[in-house]
């Protein structure tokens, strides 16, 4: 069960584009943001001399979404070096501890498990050109320092950045499917999904039209051979199967690019019941417009 959370942003410079720290109620952790172009500017903040980790976050020349993690005994020092050695980032996040109470195994053993989680969700390219060591450290440490690490998650999202979020697993049995969106269509689609807050996503195994029709969209189908050339979606015999979970834009981009033509994906994806996206939508906004009415609207 997750309970609510108060999380203190502060702007350093009044600047929402500038630098700014993140702090959560009851944590002894903090979290500053900074862009690039103001890491010179950082020599006024004590707590940036003390040890760390940090994400240096940015992207490539097609749009890719990058991500460095590392440690450092001087985060301040660590990222000055950087400003020289990696061109790709744009923005830094760090994590410090307010009572100064992390040590080098620590942050080692933070800079490990950050790298494994980002590696597991598979979001960013990880520039890390080697695997970080994971230290040794006692049980009560090791629970402390997954604590700590939870809230690092939570903060970096909260920054933006869903570079440790998990995508869900897609349970394969029938009977844990009454759930999920499918679609199933000619040409050997039999496809699997549902809506997130970033999009809709289709699931793994979940297998696309073999063919596209001669009026898809030419946008739609470079999307679809974008997706051949980055091995996210694979021939397997006369099938093309999606390899990971992927969240497409919209459901009618995430149902085009399974059907091999244009698609309403509000229409074409349903629930194993037969009711549509656009349905349950729909039913939710219903359930929302019931709640908010007057109480002298409700007939008792």
């Amino acid at each position: 069960m997750k309970f609510g959370k108060t999380i203190k942003i502060f702007l350093i410079d009044g600047d929402p584009n500038g630098r700014m720290t993140c702090e959560l109620s009851n944590w002894t952790g903090k979290a500053y943001k900074i862009p690039r172009i103001k890491v010179k500017e950082c020599s006024d903040r004590a707590d940036l001399l003390n040890t760390g980790v940090y994400l240096l976050l940015g992207r490539d020349a097609e749009g890719q979404e990058q991500v460095y993690i590392g440690e450092a005994e001087t985060i301040l020092k660590r990222l000055g070096q950087h400003l020289t050695q990696k061109d790709f980032w744009n923005e830094a996040v760090v994590f410090v501890s307010k009572d100064e109470n992390l040590n080098k195994a620590h942050i080692k053993y933070l800079e490990n498990r950050l790298y494994e989680l980002a590696k597991t969700s598979n979001r960013y390219k990880i520039e890390n050109s080697v695997t970080p060591t994971l230290s040794s450290i006692s049980e009560p440490d090791r629970a402390e320092m997954e604590e700590f690490l939870e809230n690092i998650k939570l903060l970096v999202n909260t920054l933006g950045h869903k570079v440790f979020e998990e995508k869900r697993e897609f349970k394969s049995k029938a009977k844990q499917r009454e759930e999920y969106f499918s679609i199933i269509a000619p040409r050997g689609a039999k496809a699997y999904g549902e809506p997130t807050s970033e999009g809709f996503v289709v699931f793994r195994g979940s297998a696309l039209a073999s063919t596209t029709v001669a009026s898809f969209s030419p946008s739609l189908n470079r999307l679809r051979q974008d997706l051949l050339e980055k091995g996210i979606i694979s021939q397997n015999g006369e099938i093309l199967m999606l390899n990971d979970d992927y969240i497409f834009g919209s459901p009618s981009t995430a149902a085009a690019v399974v059907m091999g033509r244009n698609a309403n994906g509000l229409i074409e994806w349903k629930l194993p019941n037969g009711r549509t996206l656009k349905g349950y939508e729909s039913e939710t906004e219903s359930m929302t417009n019931a709640i908010e009415a007057p109480i002298s609207d409700i007939n008792c």
